[in-house]
């Protein structure tokens, strides 16, 4: 590919000072609709009864799909690079936790 044509498919991404700086989450609850899927990260702390939606993320079915692809990438490269990732057995999570309804 010559230099042209790969700088025509570079984005200049800005990434704001409060944003790089992250939100820290624990759980994901995920809704969706015919048209879009909703994530909604969470950070819930042990003892504590109430948790606060921290962000919200709206994506088409196809963004959701390419989000999807992308993370088992990266879990594939991070694990080949630091070994497996162990999953730890989690609390459930009651059926009345977080919002409700479609998009």
């Amino acid at each position: 590919m010559s230099q042209d044509k790969a700088n025509e498919k570079q984005i200049n991404l800005e990434l704001d000072e409060n944003i790089a700086e992250g939100i820290y989450s624990n759980l994901a609850i995920i809704n969706h609709s015919p048209t879009e899927f909703v994530v909604d990260f969470v950070s819930i702390m042990p003892g504590r009864p109430k948790a606060k939606v921290k962000s919200r993320i709206v994506l088409t079915p196809q963004h959701a799909k390419r989000l999807m692809n992308a993370l088992g990438e990266n879990i594939r490269r991070f694990e080949s690079a630091h070994g497996q990732i162990k999953e730890f057995e989690q609390p459930p999570i009651p059926m009345n936790f977080g919002p409700t309804g479609e998009a």
